[in-house]
């Protein structure tokens, strides 16, 4: 395994470029295909559905930069890092570091997906400090937990399905009916195949332990950095009416009051954790955790200078996503693994046409408003589970994020381990949970 791993380290640090080369690559890859397969091929639909999809994912890319912001911000606290520390200081030897950053960060993602991808980044970056690791490997162990988050809590899929009158419903727009938690995360075909994917991976990552002589450890300067909290770092004025402001914990407190006041009524009728609630979550915690208003301030503008490729590369996906739609390219893929199904069989189809419209789409909401809409209808036609098939997609949009860097890009900004050297190693979580969740939908899904 460790000269298998290296074969893929050479070949990625060969042929993988910078992520915003790969958004950039696979923009020119969309707008061919479109242009030979699609419905609409114009070209002046083509760039009109690029045009329109780079400011229609502003909002989004703008929440995603907010989480990893605000998300670093939390961890960079005082109890919080004294937690990751912890962590990070049980483990003794690199494969016991790798396994514990992987179970962590599995089981934070199957909580919720942002959470997750913060943590992991910032766990492997605290282990990164305390031994001699390959940061590639320990960086790609971490990333690995996102494996399981569209299977958990969070899943943006499951949760449309289970939420009466959501836009992206769409299985009570055809047939009329809910699908609680239970049918979808809570069910067999979900919840057994997950376990053996946490348990699966934990086993093969430790196997992909590189050679003495192909480690390559992180950076000891990005790695280190200011290890005193924020509120340390703080040089007030003593006696000014500036320092005294700017160390007013009231200041802090009352915001994050009304915040939690403002969540309260929000949640009158049930909890619902979409993403507007994670960032809000974040911000409170923050408020909390950074009692004093410069220390919070310097905190988040540390955390912001991560946020770099994100601002780069979300856009360039957005215009990706719009051509897919604007062109009627993702149905086209879509409908292919349709028109061969089963009532049995056509979860499985579905999950390898989510695979690869996820290479272009790598978006859990969007993506199932670009194959909902087919694979729903079809699973009504011929009788197959609507449950196993919207958790089909969502299996194959987790599963190929392992070799899609969307949201790769997180946990590259907080470790600064370049793709190539990750992807070398999520290649092989690809192939081993893309099994794995196929033969599940396979084997213990009945129509």
């Amino acid at each position: 395994m460790s000269r298998l791993t290296a074969f893929f380290v050479r070949l990625f640090e060969y042929a993988i470029p910078d992520p915003y080369l790969f958004a950039a690559l696979l923009t020119f890859v969309t707008a061919i295909s479109a242009a030979v397969l699609a419905p609409e091929h114009t070209p002046a639909q083509i760039l009109d559905g690029w045009y329109d999809g780079i400011f229609g994912i502003l909002t989004f890319a703008f929440q995603m930069v907010l989480i990893l912001v605000l998300g670093y911000a939390v961890a960079m606290s005082l109890p919080v890092r004294r937690v990751l520390e912890w962590i990070a200081a049980r483990p003794r030897t690199p494969v016991g570091a790798v396994t514990l950053v992987f179970v962590v960060s599995a089981i934070a993602c199957w909580l919720n997906w942002g959470f997750g991808l913060v943590t992991a980044g910032l766990l492997a970056r605290s282990v990164a400090r305390r031994m001699r690791i390959d940061f590639g490997w320990l960086t790609a162990a971490a990333y690995s937990g996102f494996l399981v988050w569209a299977s958990g809590l969070s899943s943006s899929i499951a949760l449309a399905q289970a939420t009466p009158g959501s836009a992206l419903d769409i299985v009570q727009k055809v047939t009329g009916t809910l699908l609680p938690l239970q049918a979808t995360v809570f069910a067999r075909f979900t919840v057994v195949p997950t376990l053996l994917v946490v348990l699966v991976m934990a086993f093969i990552l430790r196997s992909l332990a590189p050679r003495d002589e192909d480690i390559v450890t992180g950076e000891v300067a990005a790695l280190a950095g200011d290890e005193r909290p924020a509120s340390d770092r703080l040089r007030a004025r003593p006696g000014t009416l500036a320092a005294a402001l700017e160390n007013a914990v009231a200041v802090n407190v009352l915001l994050a009051a009304g915040g939690i006041w403002a969540l309260a009524l929000r949640w009158t009728h049930g909890i619902s954790l979409d993403i507007d609630a994670m960032i809000f979550i974040l911000l409170i915690l923050g408020l909390l955790l950074h009692p004093r208003p410069i220390a919070y301030a310097r905190a988040v503008d540390e955390a912001a200078r991560v946020s770099g490729p994100l601002v780069l590369q979300y856009p360039l996906y957005g215009g990706i996503m719009g051509i897919m739609t604007a062109t009627g390219l993702a149905g086209v893929i879509a409908q292919w693994f349709d028109l061969i199904a089963t009532a049995h069989t056509l979860p499985f189809w579905s999950y390898l046409g989510s695979i690869v419209i996820s290479l272009f789409v790598p978006s859990g909401g969007g993506h199932w408003a670009v194959q909902g809409p087919f694979a729903v209808p079809a699973a009504a036609h011929v009788g197959a589970s609507q449950a196993a098939t919207a958790m089909g997609v969502a299996f194959g949009e987790q599963v190929a994020n392992m070799i899609q860097p969307f949201w790769c890009l997180p946990v590259l900004a907080i470790t600064g381990v370049p793709l190539r050297r990750v992807m070398a190693f999520t290649v092989v979580g690809f192939v081993t949970a893309g099994i794995i969740y196929g033969l599940g939908l396979l084997v213990l899904v009945t129509p």
